[in-house]
């Protein structure tokens, strides 16, 4: 293993103050050897605060991005904000345009009837809050706000686990000695505790047949099933998550409108915060999504400022007349999205082994929307960079006021998110400023690049 290789690997341990002494030595190392900013980016990637199917840290996904020549990246982590500083800061030291992001679920009553964007569940829908700039002081609402999130979360998990362990007594798990270990801060998801069962019925029956004769017995699957991708860690954990835990699996669990915080009461969280709540979108096929012209126009009333895509599972597809639907269905959200003045996040998501590192905008299919794409994520650093430095929020009283017309609102935010990255030194110079002058730098920055 190579040195550079060797840093890498330290990139995702779980010590904070390790994983800034390794970002510090490869760029020392390594700096000088990085490309040249290109023109793609990657704004939906999740970090191993919630999960990454690479296990990489905020501070690997920031070095991999500039390593890559990316434009700019973004750090979306469920239900927690953890790799927040982490990220920006690895942005400033690597010279990468950042902005970072919190996902949840919600219900939607409006669509109680409807399957949206939770595959089976109605009423239920993935959101985010995009731009956020700081770690919350604790007391604030805002802390208390995301702390609710991070129990509720938990909560969901110990009575996943119950049922789980209801279901499978001869590989029960304990949440806090299981999954926890698992996760660099407490904080589970689904995979974690999935992962944290395979791990325990290895420890109880071995790697041989005994192994595949008890999944088999459970999943209802064939043996020879289970040997083709037993072997195959990330493959097999999907297996395992489809047959224990999602819909007509053996512990799924139907939602219900308590199951999940209201849309309503995530977008004033994120408003209070000063970001920017973000709706999301699947693939068009749901009832919910169908008719996305009254979906985008719904949760806009609510408050919701942008729209999330996952661009590839709309066109990268093995059947190509349901991807020649879905690519038609794409067209159709981004074009209602960009008349309706929402600026597009993309991304690739990366928790899920086979997902690409970066979509690819120079295709047929992402081709059009490329500009639509660029401005979205040019908007999303602005908003991070703005709010961090100069107080000054995309959903704040200064700017509503300052730029009441959408359009030139996005036009100076997207400005301010294609300026050259933020480094240590120039962010040390935006912080002696104070904020007012520094919205006046922006300004000054944004009128010379134009």
């Amino acid at each position: 293993m190579t040195t550079q290789e060797q840093f890498l690997e330290s990139l995702n341990v779980f010590d904070t103050s390790d994983r800034r002494e390794a970002l510090a030595a490869i760029c020392r190392d390594h700096g000088a050897a990085l490309p040249a900013a290109g023109s793609n980016f990657n704004m939906h990637m999740h970090s191993f605060f919630s999960f990454n199917s690479h296990e990489w840290s905020p501070s690997r996904i920031a070095w991999e991005a500039r390593a890559a020549g990316l434009l700019a990246a973004g750090l979306c982590d469920f239900d927690v904000l953890d790799g927040l500083e982490e990220f920006l800061a690895a942005g400033r030291r690597v010279g990468l345009r950042t902005s970072a992001y919190v996902e949840t679920r919600v219900f939607l009553s409006e669509y109680a009837e409807h399957e949206i964007t939770s595959p089976g569940e109605p009423g239920v829908t993935y959101i985010m809050g995009a731009g956020f700039a700081r770690d919350f002081p604790g007391g604030t609402q805002q802390a208390e706000g995301l702390d609710g999130y991070r129990q509720a979360a938990r909560d969901r998990n110990l009575a996943l686990i119950d049922r789980v362990n209801a279901q499978l007594p001869d590989v029960a798990i304990h949440y806090d000695n299981d999954v926890i270990p698992l996760t660099p801060a407490g904080n589970a998801t689904e995979r974690h505790i999935i992962r944290a069962y395979n791990q325990r019925a290895q420890t109880v029956f071995g790697s041989g047949d005994e192994l595949t004769q008890y999944w088999a017995g459970v999943l209802g699957k064939d043996e020879s099933a289970i040997r083709a991708v037993k072997d195959n860690e990330p493959a097999f954990e999907e297996m395992l998550r489809a047959g224990l835990v999602k819909k007509g699996g053996l512990a799924y669990e139907q939602p219900t409108v308590d199951t999940f915080p209201a849309l309503d009461d995530f977008v004033d969280w994120v408003l209070l915060c000063e970001a920017m709540p973000m709706i999301t979108y699947v693939d068009g096929t749901s009832s919910g999504e169908k008719d996305i012209r009254a979906l985008l126009e719904c949760q806009m009333a609510k408050g919701c400022v942008a729209l999330n895509i996952i661009p590839d599972r709309n066109w990268n597809l093995k059947n190509p007349d349901v991807a020649a639907i879905k690519i038609a269905k794409l067209a159709d959200c981004v074009a209602q999205a960009d008349a309706l003045n929402l600026p597009v996040n993309i991304g690739t998501e990366m928790n899920k082994q086979g997902l690409p590192f970066v979509d690819d905008l120079d295709g047929q299919a992402l081709r059009p929307h490329r500009d639509v794409f660029t401005r979205g994520a040019a908007v999303f650093v602005g908003q991070s960079l703005l709010h961090r430095y100069a107080g000054y929020s995309y959903t704040g009283a200064a700017a509503k006021a300052e730029l009441p017309d959408i359009p030139t609102r996005n036009a100076f935010f997207a400005g301010v998110g294609l300026l050259p990255p933020v480094d240590e030194p120039t962010a040390h110079q935006l912080e002696d400023m104070g904020e007012a002058k520094a919205l006046s730098w922006f300004h000054d920055q944004v009128a010379a690049q134009a």
